[in-house]
């Protein structure tokens, strides 16, 4: 290296904008001074190797995004404006990949269960799994009142596998972004600070959406189904104040039928939301000290504790809900 190129490079070091303006153009020679990227025979070097607490934040809120680019090709976001124009079309592949997983394996399970299932002494994972059943058998029993043999299957379905997803908050926060980061590093050469991985589905609002407007499709079949097109009608025109109150009829009922939906995702999104974003800010006390850090420890604990109350309870409100509105649909006003 010439002393006028070793003079820049000090230059560059001391004014201290290394980490924050050239991060793609420095590298580091054996000596650690800091060069330009045509220099030959050398690695490259992380520029900003801390992140300050909104950028772990913002990193760890960031969904693994698949989608066109502005040139046409197609790849994954390097950060979050990229992924917002990719558009409608773009896929989260964490939300996708970890529900798709959860759904097998909660189908593993219970068929493994029920292949096994023997008419003597019950094992442990039978008992489990008709316990399960038996509690979901008296959910509905209790909230739908019409025959439909779909129901019972649905809401179980909805109450495993939205509290397996929910159950992903229990994990370690970075360890599986951490994992996904050494993954897409050393196997596929990608920049560690492009990988990102939600490893919740639910605090996804496309998966929350997605579920909701599932059921709401259910919803709008079975009232035509069981009322036919013009009871649906009619009851969204005539009720509750008769022909003459049609305006006000079409507008309560209309915005009735929209907030289905919408309860249901964005109850299930905001608490799990929440419930994340406060995991992130007990684990930036990690490296705040030893005194924080331990206070953070008991925090976890603590705040993991309570939140398997938040996980199971989101899981059994969807699942009733849905229930509910199925009832509801099965039925006519009177």
């Amino acid at each position: 290296m010439d002393s006028n190129h070793r003079d820049v490079c000090n230059r560059i070091c001391s004014f201290g904008v290394v980490a924050t303006a050239i991060d793609d153009w420095i590298y580091s020679d054996t000596a650690d001074f800091v060069i330009w990227k045509f220099e030959s025979g050398l690695k490259p070097k992380m520029a900003s190797e801390t992140i300050t607490s909104s950028e772990y934040i913002r990193h760890h809120l960031q969904n693994l995004t698949f989608g066109q680019h502005h040139d046409g090709s197609w790849g994954l976001a390097h950060n979050a404006q990229e992924a917002a124009d990719m558009g409608f079309w773009a896929i989260n592949v964490d939300t996708m990949g970890m529900s798709i997983v959860l759904g097998l394996l909660m189908a593993w399970f219970f068929r493994r269960v029920a292949k096994k299932v023997e008419a003597g002494v019950p094992s442990g994972a039978q008992n489990f799994a008709e316990w399960i059943i038996d509690f979901i058998n008296d959910s509905v029993r209790g909230s739908f009142s019409g025959q439909n043999n779909m129901v019972a299957p649905l809401a179980f379905t909805i109450f495993i596998w939205i509290f397996l997803m929910n159950l992903m908050d229990l994990l370690p926060i970075d360890l599986v972004p951490e994992a996904a980061k050494w993954t897409g590093t050393n196997m596929f050469g990608m920049d560690p600070h492009s990988v990102f991985f939600k490893v919740v589905p639910t605090t996804d609002p496309n998966a929350t959406f997605g579920m909701a407007f599932g059921v709401f499709a259910l919803v709008l079949y079975y009232s035509v189904k069981m009322k036919g097109l013009g009871g649906f009608i009619g009851e969204l025109t005539l009720q509750p104040f008769g022909k003459w109150g049609m305006p006000f009829n079409i507008f309560l009922e209309g915005v009735g039928l929209i907030a289905k939906p919408i309860s249901l995702a964005l109850r299930l999104f905001g608490n799990m939301y929440a419930g994340e974003m406060i995991f992130i800010l007990i684990a930036i006390m990690y490296g705040a000290g030893l005194i924080l850090g331990s206070f953070g420890g008991l925090l976890q604990i603590g705040w993991a504790i309570f939140h398997i109350l938040i996980i199971t309870l989101q899981a059994f409100i969807f699942m009733t809900l849905t229930i509910v509105y199925l009832d509801m649909a099965h039925q006519e006003h009177h």
